[in-house]
This record gives C-alpha cells, sequence and structure tokens, in this order.
C-alpha cells in the first residue's frame, strides 16, 4: 500500500482554512485545493510499503511515542514550495515547530534505519493547494504575500495517524490505517 504517517487537521480549524482556499481562488489562478477532510500534516511519507514493513512502523511509532508528549501548535502564515519564482504547493505553516520538528526527526531516525530515505530540511506545513500553472501568477503572489502572516489557530498535537493513500482521477483518497495516541 502507498502509506504516509500524519497529524489530521483539527476540524475546528477548517472553517478558517477554507476562508484562507476562497481568498486564493478569487486570484483566478490554476489552483487545485486541498479538499477539508484531506488536510493534514506529513510526518513521514513511505511510499509503496508491504506489510511487513507497516508491521515495523506500526512498533516504531508506538515505541517512540512513548518518550513523547502531546502538544500545541499555532497554525500560522503561508508560504510555497518548492520557491517563489516557481510556485508548486501552497502551505500554511506552523509558528513554533520545535515540539513538531523533534517529534519528526526522532521518527525519522528509525525510519531511516529501516531503509526509508532520511527527510532533508524538514517543514512542518500543511499544504491547502497545488498550483497547476503560471496563469496570474503574479495576483497569486500578492494575495500570498497579503497573507503570509495569516492566524489560523492553535490545536493540540495528540496523536499521529498511519494513513493509506489510493491515487484516483479525482484526487487521492486517504484512509486511517491505525492511530497512536502521544
Amino acid at each position: 500500500m502507498r502509506a504516509f504517517l500524519a497529524v489530521d487537521v483539527d476540524s475546528r480549524l477548517h472553517y478558517k482554512i477554507q476562508k484562507i482556499q476562497k481568498e486564493l481562488i478569487k486570484t483566478d489562478a490554476p489552483l487545485k485545493l486541498v479538499e477539508l477532510e484531506n488536510l493534514h500534516f506529513t510526518f513521514k511519507f513511505f511510499g509503496e510499503i508491504n506489510s511487513s514493513q507497516t508491521e515495523d512502523i506500526i512498533n516504531i511509532t508506538q515505541e517512540k511515542l512513548e518518550n513523547h508528549q502531546d502538544f500545541t501548535m499555532n497554525i500560522k502564515g503561508t508560504g510555497v514550495f518548492p520557491h517563489p519564482g516557481y510556485m508548486r504547493v501552497l502551505w500554511l505553516g506552523v509558528d513554533d515547530p520545535s515540539n513538531f520538528s523533534a517529534l519528526q526527526k526522532d521518527l525519522d531516525e528509525e525510519f531511516v534505519k529501516m531503509g526509508f530515505k532520511k527527510e532533508r530540511s524538514y517543514i512542518p506545513h500543511l499544504t491547502i493547494a497545488r498550483i497547476k500553472g503560471a496563469h496570474n501568477k503574479e495576483f497569486l503572489a500578492d494575495k500570498i504575500k497579503d497573507l503570509e502572516d495569516v492566524e489560523i489557530g492553535q490545536m493540540n498535537v495528540g496523536k499521529l495517524v498511519l494513513k493509506k493513500s489510493e491515487l484516483t482521477p479525482a484526487g487521492p483518497i486517504y484512509s486511517d490505517v491505525k492511530e497512536f495516541f502521544i
């Protein structure tokens, strides 16, 4: 199965995120918005994994989470990947990513030992749209700049989820495989 480890976004924040998405749509740029039920912070993308790897991922995640506590994070600000001159992914950031990054690093070290690729400089982010072309790029860049300090709100991170991702022509379909409480 194609899988990743993630933190789901608190549904109480969906309304504010949707407001931002609606502001971005007004630029008439070619955007593919992430559906609200698919909003998540990816901790680790595994790609295709077999049942043995799935078991190992579950065991490692459960073991590592025993050394961590739940925490609160503030979703704030916008950004793009890979860079402003070539925008492909539009995201919301985390105000103080230290707890988030420490947990991600701790888990990633174990996943690398399993043979998964090490994450390069990890930036906690919430993808809210994919940019599908250059039409009205200037208007979009201006709107992103206007929203660079936008406050979405705080959420508690008390659970990680191993998710299965099925790619379809209509977009990805995510299903929960295993929940892990911090």
